[in-house]
């Protein structure tokens, strides 16, 4: 008598088992402000000075003394042109300074009038300006420090850099930036019906045999997160061939990525492969697509420590889906990145999903022009059509059925995909 099976362990569970074991690498990388785009930054940035620096036009026009000002029609001299760059003289009471955006404010002034608001009293001597409103203290000044001030901490440790932390950081004047090493990931597949893309012509694929798309969608989502990835290709279904190209990848990468070769079935031997080299924490997860995922370690043999092991489904979308959902965080983990939990939106459903499943599923979804949520009509495991139509999946709890008009969670692939 066979005893019964464990339960699966639920994505969220799977979820802390993975990142508790995770250690943030320690190694640190000096990198130009200009090419750190993507790049996880590894200390705090501090500014060593005030944005901006000083008093300064948000408009073209006339710096003014508001006092001068307090109603339409006034008449006042100009005394001196400032351009961006340059710095003009003090203004006294009944003059105003013709300044251009960005330029700063002459001392006395106190508020920019816009040139639109203003018509010159003789239109070919522009020494003496009429203005058609009346200024108010502060108007169109951008003050000195009111960005940033001297000593805050503008970018955190942990934070990933886009283009606008990157213009953030050169409003600084940092021209380099610290940021976490990239972790070394090796990645192969596994199965002996693999061929690669232009090997083989269509017409001449043997029975059985199929294109190998995952080694192309997990290479391009660990570029995307900032990895240096060593592809090895097609490992063979043989338990020696798997044992010796885990070892090969433990030895100089801080992450092993596999695809294939974890279910239960007798052509299945990532699972004892590992078992052999390290250990399995992780073992089969409790959704739908995605339920043969592993995770686990594999000694290094010629140097100390260990590998971490991420075995992902054959299947391609649920290689596609359990990489955004695990792997993601675990590799944002290793650079000791912030962990913002996908944001899900509640949407109409505008189809009926009448048989729940036990497990969490993930429903390809894509958003319609009435608001609402339109089902791809194949959610097979294997249909990677489903994840280029759709724009999204619809998170549904285990033994939830779906009715037309339910609102249910949305989450939007660009969370997981920027």
């Amino acid at each position: 008598m066979t005893s019964p099976r464990a339960p699966l362990m639920s994505l969220d569970d799977a979820l802390k088992t993975l990142l508790a074991h995770i250690k943030p690498l320690t190694s640190v990388a000096s990198v130009a402000t200009l090419d750190a785009d993507g790049r996880i930054l590894a200390q705090d940035l501090v500014s060593a000075l005030q944005v901006p620096a000083f008093d300064n036009s948000a408009m073209d026009g006339y710096a003014v003394r508001s006092a001068d000002l307090t109603q339409a029609g006034i008449e006042l001299s100009v005394t001196q042109r400032i351009a961006a760059g340059h710095f003009g003289t003090p203004l006294l009471p009944g003059q105003a300074a013709r300044i251009f955006t960005g330029a700063p404010v002459p001392a006395g002034a106190d508020a920019i009038v816009a040139q639109e608001q203003t018509e010159l009293v003789t239109p070919d001597q522009p020494s003496r300006v009429r203005f058609l409103t009346q200024a108010e203290p502060g108007q169109w000044l951008r003050r000195r420090g009111e960005d940033i001030q001297l000593g805050d901490s503008v970018l955190q440790r942990g934070q990933k850099l886009g283009p606008a932390e990157l213009g953030l950081a050169a409003s600084l004047g940092l021209a380099h930036l610290q940021v976490m090493s990239r972790p070394k990931v090796a990645l192969f597949s596994t199965g002996d019906e693999l061929v690669m893309p232009g090997d083989v012509a269509p017409a001449d694929m043997p029975p059985g045999a199929i294109y190998n798309s995952n080694r192309f969608f997990l290479r391009a989502l660990l570029h995307r997160l900032g990895c240096e990835v060593s592809d090895l290709g097609i490992v063979p279904d043989r338990r020696e061939a798997t044992v010796a190209a885990l070892k090969t990848a433990a030895d100089h990468h801080d992450l092993i990525v596999t695809s294939g070769g974890v279910s239960v079935g007798e052509e299945d031997h990532v699972k004892p492969a590992v078992q052999s080299l390290g250990a399995l924490a992780l073992w089969q997860i409790a959704m739908k697509p995605g339920k043969p995922f592993a995770y686990g370690h594999v000694r290094r043999e010629t140097s100390p420590g260990v590998a971490h092991f991420v075995g992902l489904p054959g299947n391609p979308v649920s290689s596609f889906m359990t990489f955004l959902l695990l792997v993601k965080p675990l590799v944002m983990a290793l650079q000791g990145a912030e962990q913002n939990a996908p944001v899900c939106s509640k949407l109409p459903a505008h189809f009926d999903w009448p048989k729940a499943d036990k497990r969490r599923e993930f429903l390809r979804v894509r958003r319609n022009v009435q608001g609402g949520l339109d089902l791809f009509s194949n959610q097979s495991s294997g249909v990677l059509t489903s994840m280029v139509w759709g724009d999204g999946v619809v998170d549904n709890p285990g033994g939830q059925t779906v009715a037309h008009g339910d609102m249910v969670s949305f989450w939007p692939f660009s969370e997981s995909l920027s």
